[in-house]
């Protein structure tokens, strides 16, 4: 195998290896249930049986009231502001419809804030909640708030909204929403009063609702994952996707003691938190076309006559931030999905931030990861390079084979066999070098891809954002420049097709990356400079050795 079939091999491994890692977090392998929901065709009364302390709840998902219409009347409009968001909630439900992040921008119109939660025509991604039990509110419920308007002044550390509704059936229920300073994790719950003769023991559902469509601007060219998740310390992570809701294909714990159930997209995602410990039933369903919820029933505890009772479940609504998430519960920084290459990402992730913290500007905290993984990997590469510069200085003599036997290969191939002994070169030196160092190549890529951080961060010049792609593509043509350098460094194959192959290969790399995030294309536009230096001196080196023998 001569230099050129080792970069094409090293093109087609590559191309394997994303392909591969794009079915591995997109395919995941179907896991048994924890257990059994209960039958549909039984209906079982929240208000008859006593939660207990075990793994099943005795309420199945089909008692969650079904979602109303989505042109159903909003009801009266109640306003949030923090620091960090600005929610509305909806009196009808008491359904949090809108929530805005105030330091994160627009992924096409960056002069406004990003808007995670939304429901209007073209968009349906909600937060509701309800109690299931006679005479309890829903999600369907109207409600009643004391003022529209809330603010977090300044020295609050929270503002909490309370919505009120009507008394029924002896029990009187009130919903909280609590929001926190320099948070994205807010609280929400209900008060539950009985004044009634008996006692009652409702549930509370937990549901996030949301339609099929990708986010906004989310590419094409690089897909990335937008459906549910659920998280048990049992079963650890494990996507729920729209298809297999569809299909009624789903594999996940219904029943645990742990755990969280979450929608995740590009950079952003949303997830219920029920306290550990505390029995659970996990569901998700189709509501309609391209219409799904996820959703948690946890026990809201018994409520006897003259006294109340407390349910709360915290929900996060944020980007993905490494740091915190793994803070806030267990398991929660998977939503960040570097698929089967994570124990590789997640340091690489980590040294890249620390690089930031230092530099200041993760253009530049990319270019130092890509020195420090260049020198890492410097003996290994220089084999590679080594075996390439030797092949370049028997280049003449090869060609020379070629003219003497001329279409004769089996022959020619015998001799450049022959060749190879001779000068002690390994034809196959530079494949394992390069094959070890691809899974570190595709988890930098995707962190470098999937990490919210880098989103919409500028580098310089005219490279504003660089989870974007160049708007003047001018990083993927020096790319394919670069190429072009390392293509003639390389000697020219004797065979005239793969000629051709090596010589277009830049510009096709080069149409790839026009799509890619600069911040991607930085990286390799970097690793390709440092490959072509240290390419050059390695052959340079060989070249001069070689030259007494050639008088």
């Amino acid at each position: 195998m001569d230099s050129q079939r080792l970069i094409l091999f090293f093109v087609f491994s590559f191309s394997v290896f994303l392909l591969l890692d794009a079915w591995q977090r997109d395919q995941q392998p179907a896991q048994p249930a924890a257990s059994a929901s209960a039958p549909a065709g039984k209906s079982v009364s929240p208000s008859a049986q006593a939660p207990v302390p075990s793994e099943k709840l005795t309420v199945p998902q089909t008692a969650v009231p079904l979602q109303e219409p989505r042109a159903a009347q909003p009801g009266t409009t109640v306003r949030i502001e923090t620091d960090l968001v600005i929610a509305e909630l909806s009196t009808t439900g008491g359904d949090l419809r809108h929530l805005q992040f105030k330091k994160h921008r627009d992924t096409l119109d960056k002069k406004k804030d990003f808007v995670l939660l939304e429901a209007s025509a073209e968009r349906t991604y909600i937060a509701q909640s309800g109690l299931i039990g006679t005479g309890l509110p829903n999600h369907r419920s109207t409600y009643t708030a004391s003022r529209e308007r809330y603010q977090l002044a300044e020295g609050q550390d929270s503002v909490e909204v309370r919505l009120v509704a009507p008394a029924a059936d002896g029990m009187q229920a009130a919903k909280i929403y609590r929001f926190h300073r320099g948070s994205y994790l807010i609280d929400v719950g209900f008060e539950i009063a009985g004044s009634g003769a008996g006692a009652a023991q409702p549930f509370a559902y937990f549901q996030i609702v949301r339609d099929g469509k990708p986010p906004a601007g989310d590419s094409q060219m690089v897909p990335t994952y937008t459906g549910a998740a659920v998280y048990t310390e049992k079963e650890k992570f494990q996507k729920v996707a729209f298809s297999d809701i569809d299909k009624g294909k789903t594999s996940y714990p219904k029943h645990s003691n742990d755990g969280w159930i979450a929608m995740l997209q590009h950079y952003f995602f949303s997830a219920w938190l029920p306290k550990n410990g505390t029995p659970r039933e996990f569901y998700t369903r189709r509501l309609e076309e391209n219409l799904y919820a996820a959703g948690v029933i946890i026990p809201a505890g018994t409520v006897a006559a003259g006294a109340s009772a407390t349910v709360m479940v915290p929900f996060y609504a944020g980007p993905e931030e490494q740091e915190k998430l793994a803070k806030i519960a267990p398991g929660l920084e998977l939503t960040i999905d570097y698929g089967w290459l994570t124990v590789i990402a997640v340091p690489l992730f980590w040294v890249l931030a620390w690089l930031h913290q230092w530099a200041g500007n993760w253009g530049i905290a990319i270019i130092l990861l890509t020195v420090i993984i260049k020198l890492l990997f410097y003996p290994l590469s220089a084999a590679s390079y080594r075996s390439m510069a030797k092949m370049r200085v028997l280049a003449p003599k090869l060609q020379k084979l070629k003219d003497q036997y001329g279409d004769d290969r089996q022959r020619m191939q015998q001799a450049m066999m022959e060749i190879y002994k001779t000068e002690k070169i390994n034809p196959l030196g530079g494949c394992m070098p390069i094959v070890i160092q691809i899974p570190v190549f595709i988890a930098l890529y995707w962190v470098l891809l999937a990490s919210v951080e880098l989103r919409q961060a500028p580098f310089m010049l005219w490279i504003n954002d660089l989870a974007a792609p160049d708007p003047w593509f001018i990083l993927p043509i020096l790319m394919a420049l670069t190429m072009f350098v390392q293509t003639w460094l390389n000697p020219e194959p004797p065979d005239p097709v793969q000629a051709k192959v090596m010589k277009i290969m830049p510009i096709v790399f080069s149409i790839f990356f026009f799509f890619f995030p600069a911040g991607l294309v930085l990286y390799w536009l970097v690793n390709n400079v440092l490959s072509i230096a240290q390419q050059w001196q390695i052959t340079r080196t060989l070249e001069r050795g070689a030259a007494p023998r050639k008088r």
